[in-house]
């Protein structure tokens, strides 16, 4: 059968007197109601003003039917039970234009086609039990059946009105979506030529200054620098209070999507400034080139990026005034800036402020920088902030009065090691294969795996790994010992850098020049020290190092040059390149010094957790005992649970310790245990990590409540000697319990845990997380969820849903935070005001859609029946 030739038949004289008997005849009226009218009100088969039953609906089917084929020759004719069978399936999709949730306006805006689409969809596809040529003359049909409504449609009275209300709401909204862009569109428009000149200058520089990092112990013979573009890796962090339904995760390429404000708490090593790096550069590029991989970033376009890394100001007041930003942190182009420049972007919301580092600030300091912040809050609210520090540097909600969210740094999962490892043996040079042997070392050797938390560790393993071919430390203090004997040792001679006369200092004078420096900082709350006051140390230790034939200035600068681990940043202030060798050099000085009861006394304070841990690892086993006593001396300043957990996390370091020491830390300890809320479970996975393990109990017995937290527990520690524990809860009947092991997955093997936990899970309003197509296979070889929570680690490829989850389960479909940068193209220059999701029809059964606060009201196309969401 010719589909042309049947709708060429079906002229609109024809085909008008019988659609026409599917609608109710109306009066005049305005119909500006506020909410839409659904179709099913305007139908004479629906509702209270019923005029045609379902028997004259498959009658009037017939007709069109009939009307169509009987002027065609009988070879060109359908077999009479296969026109019978398209008659009664355009009936039933007809019947479905009652339970289609749009009115007029939209589904004129829809078109015909796409109408015909919907209302297939909404019948439940009636035409695939139909032969070929019967489903084609079923499209045909009700396309014409859906071209002659439309046009009923617009010749009502009430639709021009009703689509001029319509517009206005959308042009409304889309306004509202789009104020800030636009409102700093309006202020880069108004800047002066000066302005616009310097800015384009300024960007230049922090692209430039900002768009590479450092390998740590790679040999700079291989550049232990790589580009910022092939090194950022986005991770994934957490509110940490519970908020919410269930724990929705963030990549940190989106951290100020849908925030203006967020205190960044992370480990040392773990990618803060990283973050900040790349945020300033993203920021710098211009508006119309996204990230590196040319992901649109709507709210970084026009932003001006300032870099404040505090502890650049702790010898000079503190945090500067927005004036002398530049002039703070060295800039070059601070001179060339125009008056009043850093008051006007800050006072036209275009600003970027990063604060990096709280807890390089002294303590007694840090008040003082909260208030200096909340000033300039105040003096300019509309830009953008990400203040960050280690996780226990302030308190809880240090900035939630100024409306800061807070947001913590998660260890790195499976796929962030393997994508990390990945690059940097890209970046170094290396041969595929080492970077596939240092993975497999990684997973199966469980010590080894569990150090491999954040992207200074697993560069300094790569480090490691590539110079040892192979071999590996098992343990932190190993690993430190490793990577500095790498620095300090080798590189300086496999590179030819010394020549006869020079001075030459070994492995062991360095380590005992830079520890002295090192326990200065750390001893005076210092994180960099003036160059007098370096000076003044070196004077003092060189007497006692006579083999060292230099004084105090030659041997500094030797080892700014030659150690890779000091630095000069700014003009007569010094520090270690990263804060963690600092803190472990620091600990093997206090440990020679015997320095126990400063160490004890000054435990409480967050910024020495590191240390306390490394001088453990460095004593001797009477002196580790004088230190864990200490912890656990109720009489000692500091807070109690916190010096306990301290005290459990530096098990791990005590390689030879007396038993009765070690059984009182975990007695200690294991008054914390079972943890009775949240906030518990995350210090406990924080300082007490695998050795925890065997202390958690199981769910008998427990309120749901505690249950929670014990799954919180294990789950954050996320090694696979959890998995037994894990086990044991796969059965718990509490909705939050299941929770966080649905969610949790991706913190282990996929196969093993989908197998041993997730396969278990009782599904009952149960949401299973899936961050990648990978997920989303594994559930669907599960036999499919019909909750599913789509979290993707970038820009959300919706496409994988249609391809990897099975369409006949899914009910319920949450897109998570990432789903806010589905809204990207209307920033950039998309202003059609609404998102296609049409391709939701290929899930029958989807009920709920839950989407980002914002997004909903944009989207488009979503099937009759699917009621959308909004979640935090």
């Amino acid at each position: 059968m010719d589909a042309a030739t049947v709708g060429a038949r079906l002229a609109a004289s024809a085909v008008a007197p019988l659609v026409g008997k599917l609608l109710v005849r109306e009066g005049p009226g305005a119909g500006l109601a506020d909410r839409p009218v659904r179709l099913s009100g305007r139908l004479s088969f629906r509702g209270e003003k019923r005029a045609l039953g379902e028997k004259e609906l498959a009658k009037l089917a017939d007709e069109l039917l009939a009307r169509a084929t009987e002027p065609l020759p009988a070879a060109e004719r359908l077999p009479g039970h296969e026109e019978r069978a398209v008659a009664h399936a355009l009936a039933r999709t007809l019947y479905a234009l009652g339970d289609l949730d749009m009115d007029d306006a939209q589904a004129v805006e829809l078109g015909e086609r796409e109408l015909a689409r919907r209302l297939r969809a909404a019948a439940g596809e009636p035409t695939r039990d139909l032969a070929e040529g019967a489903a084609v003359l079923h499209d045909v049909l009700l396309e014409a059946a859906c071209r002659q409504l439309l046009h009923f449609f617009t010749q009502r009275s009430t639709f021009i009105p009703r689509t001029l209300v319509e517009q206005t709401r959308r042009l409304a909204a889309l306004e509202a979506s789009l104020s800030p862009a636009a409102g700093r569109a309006r202020a880069l428009a108004a800047r002066s030529a000066e302005d616009a000149a310097f800015e384009r200058r300024y960007a230049d520089y922090v692209a430039r200054k900002h768009s590479r990092l450092t390998i740590y112990g790679l040999d700079l013979a291989h550049s232990r620098e790589w580009r910022l573009d092939t090194a950022f890796l986005s991770l994934e962090a957490s509110r940490d209070d519970g908020a919410g339904e269930q724990p929705v995760p963030v990549r940190t390429d989106r951290i100020l999507t849908g925030r203006s404000r967020v205190l960044l708490r992370g480990v040392a090593g773990s990618g803060k400034t990283t973050l900040v790096q790349w945020l300033a550069v993203t920021a710098a590029r211009p508006a119309d080139a996204g990230d590196a991989a040319g992901a649109p970033h709507p709210e970084l376009t026009g932003r001006v990026p300032f870099v404040l890394p505090l502890r650049a100001f702790a010898a000079t007041g503190g945090l500067p005034t927005p004036d002398r930003f530049l002039e703070a942190v060295r800039c070059p182009l601070a001179g060339a800036q125009p008056p009043g420049w850093a008051d006007r972007v800050l006072a036209d919301g275009r600003g970027l402020l990063l604060v990096d580092g709280v807890d390089e600030v002294p303590e007694r300091e840090r008040e003082e920088t909260r208030r200096r912040l909340d000033d300039l809050l105040g003096a300019y609210p509309d830009n953008l902030w990400l203040v960050t520090s280690r996780p226990s540097a302030v308190r809880d909600e240090w900035l939630a009065s100024q409306g800061f969210g807070e947001l913590t740094l998660t260890p790195m999962d499976r796929d962030d090691v393997a994508a990390f490892v990945t690059r940097w043996h890209a970046a170094a040079g290396a041969e595929p294969e080492a970077a596939r042997s240092l993975l497999a070392a990684l997973r199966t050797k469980q010590d080894l795996g569990r150090l491999a938390t954040n992207p200074l560790m697993c560069g300094l393993l790569c480090a490691l790994h590539r110079e040892r071919r192979g071999f590996l430390p098992q343990g932190r203090k190993d690993l430190y010992e490793a990577a500095l004997s790498m620095l300090l040792e080798r590189r300086d001679t496999e590179r030819g850098m010394h020549r006869d006369g020079d001075l030459r200092l070994a492995k062991e004078p360095q380590l005992t020049l830079l520890q002295k420096l090192a326990y200065w900082m750390v001893r005076n709350d210092r994180a960099q020290m003036d160059r007098a006051d370096a000076l003044a140390v070196l004077e003092g230790v060189l007497p006692m190092m006579a083999y060292i034939e230099a004084g105090p200035e030659e041997v500094l600068r030797y080892l700014l040059e030659r150690s890779g681990l000091l630095r000069e940043p700014v003009a007569g202030q010094l520090d270690f390149v990263h804060r963690t060798f600092q803190d472990y050099l620091a600990a093997r000085a206090l440990v020679e010094a015997r320095d126990f009861p400063w160490l004890v006394d000054n435990a409480g304070r967050t910024e020495l957790e590191d240390v306390v841990r490394m001088a453990v690892a460095h004593a001797r086993p009477d002196e580790r005992a004088r230190i864990l006593d200490g912890l656990l001396d109720l009489t000692t300043v500091g807070t109690t649970v916190r010096r306990a957990l301290l005290a459990l996390a530096c098990l791990e370091q005590a390689t030879e310790l007396d038993p009765a020491v070690r059984n009182r830390v975990r007695s200690f300890a294991g008054e914390l245990l079972p943890p009775q809320h949240r906030p518990t479970a995350l210090a406990l996975a924080e300082f007490g990590g695998s050795l925890v393990l065997e202390l958690l109990p199981g769910p008998e017995g427990l309120a749901d409540e505690v249950a929670e937290a014990v799954v919180v527990t294990a789950t954050r520690i996320g090694t696979d000697a959890a998995l037994p524990l894990l086990v044991r809860y796969r059965d718990h009947p509490s909705l939050d319990v299941r929770r966080q092991l649905a969610w949790s997955w991706h913190r282990f093997d996929r196969a093993t845990y989908a197998e041993e936990v997730l396969a278990h899970l009782d599904e009952d309003g149960l949401y299973f997380s899936a961050h990648s197509a990978e997920d989303l296979r594994a559930l669907r070889a599960l036999g499919g969820r019909s909750r599913i929570q789509y979290v993707p680690t970038g820009d959300p490829d919706l496409r994988v849903l249609t391809e990897h989850i099975g369409p006949d389960r899914l009910t319920h479909l949450w897109l998570g935070d990432s789903s806010a940068s589905l809204t990207t193209h209307l920033w950039l220059g998309d202003f059609s005001g609404s998102l296609d999701f049409s391709w939701l029809s290929a899930f029958p059964r989807l009920r709920v859609l839950v989407v980002a606060p914002g997004v909903g009201r944009l989207l488009g196309g979503v099937p009759a029946g699917v009621e959308v969401r909004s979640k935090p």
